[in-house]
């Protein structure tokens, strides 16, 4: 479970620090993390690749998972490919996170270096395990010296290894990543087979898989947001058709007295993506990562995501991890600037700096400025406007 027993939302597990070293873009990060986090840089410069840590730690523990599996999972594509380019001696991937609360931030912590033996298959260099500062695992220990062969295994992938700290694993099942594709909604053959895909393909099937009563609540919670979005909307409903695939479906006001009902085919990607980004703040209670959530919306109803997520995490202690490129959603005056990471291209790999250690962004929010308008110069491509001289 991601709460302790008879928590509330405030002793709901999060993420509350990170670390890594050799990960892709980045060299070295070193960052704590709040409840609401907002990865803000340019193209290409590791958002995805850093949300992607997070999705690497579930798909560790996950059924069907393991190490082996998350390292070759794409993107990852194995241990060369995961290794930052600008990584020096040692050039062990490290992953290193602590969990916890609000009341104990550093309840967990977890700690995976990553080598790869003769075969190319990802090797525990070094795994470690500790709650409350006490130490549970430290590997390799003397087992792992007698047969080598079980360093090719994380411990927390096992529950025959990982029953100290089973909490710990579960609380990274429960992360859960959303970028839908509202293409792949309207055609889900696209993506047969997948279960809990991340981009959409299976999400009518996910939402006709909850209860009914679960269902309906979530629906009508949605159907009243929707609304602020989409005024003409009158209901919403899950429906199947003769053969038993599942739709949505959303009954808009029409010159005829009875209203129009439109399936997910007749809904723009505005709508799909707004309606995407609601069931997932209502399904499931791990941190929740989301790319670009601002994509296809209109500006007015992104500049009140950010208020949105607050209360998510609120109400229910949920973390909500996310990147944007969005000057209306930074435009929020409750974003604090220790919810902000920016990311820098530099020469030796991405730069990752909360905005709180920018004494210029302090300046210009004393002076008025929006957080947008101190925040976005600062991961600006240096010569984006030579875009003008295409095709010359």
């Amino acid at each position: 479970m991601a709460t302790r027993p008879g928590g509330n939302g405030s002793e709901r597990l999060r993420f509350t620090h990170l670390h890594l070293e050799n990960w892709r873009n980045f060299s070295r990060i070193d960052t704590d993390l709040q409840a609401r986090v907002l990865l803000v840089g340019p193209n290409a410069a590791g958002k995805s690749n850093l949300l992607d840590v997070f999705r690497f730690l579930h798909d560790l523990v996950a059924v069907g998972g393991g190490l082996e599996a998350a390292v070759l999972k794409k993107p990852r594509a194995g241990i060369s490919s995961l290794r930052s380019l600008a990584a020096r001696n040692p050039s062990d991937i490290v992953v290193e996170v602590r969990v916890g609360h609000e009341g104990e931030p550093d309840l967990w912590e977890y700690e995976l270096r990553l080598g790869q033996d003769k075969r190319l298959r990802p090797k525990v260099q070094r795994e470690r395990v500790a709650r409350s500062g006490r130490q549970i695992i430290d590997r390799p220990d003397s087992a792992d010296q007698k047969d080598p062969e079980r360093l090719v295994q994380t411990h927390i992938q096992q529950l025959t290894a990982n029953a100290e700290f089973r909490p710990l694993a579960e609380f990274f099942v429960s992360v859960r990543y959303l970028h839908l594709v509202p293409q792949l909604v309207r055609e889900p053959d696209r993506s047969a087979g997948r279960r809990d895909d991340p981009y959409g393909g299976d999400f009518l099937e996910q939402v006709a898989r909850t209860t009914e009563k679960t269902r309906r609540g979530r629906l009508s919670r949605i159907k009243s947001a929707l609304r602020v979005a989409v005024p003409q909307l009158q209901d919403l409903e899950m429906w199947r058709d003769v053969r038993g695939t599942p739709h949505l479906r959303g009954k808009y006001t029409h010159w005829r007295r009875q209203g129009a009902w439109q399936t997910e085919d007749h809904l723009s990607d505005g709508t799909l993506r707004l309606l995407g980004l609601l069931w997932a703040a209502l399904d499931g209670s791990g941190p929740l990562l989301l790319e670009e959530p601002e994509l296809s919306l209109h500006p007015e109803v992104v500049r009140y995501l950010p208020q949105m997520f607050a209360r998510v995490t609120r109400k229910s202690g949920r973390q909500i991890l996310l990147s944007t490129h969005s000057s209306d959603l930074l435009r929020d005056s409750g974003i604090g600037l220790d919810e902000v990471l920016l990311l820098q291209p530099a020469k030796e790999g991405t730069l990752v700096r909360r905005a709180d250690e920018f004494k210029e962004i302090e300046a210009l929010l004393r002076g008025g400025s929006t957080l947008a308008d101190a925040v976005l110069p600062l991961t600006r491509p240096e010569q984006a406007d030579q875009l003008t001289l295409f095709p010359e």
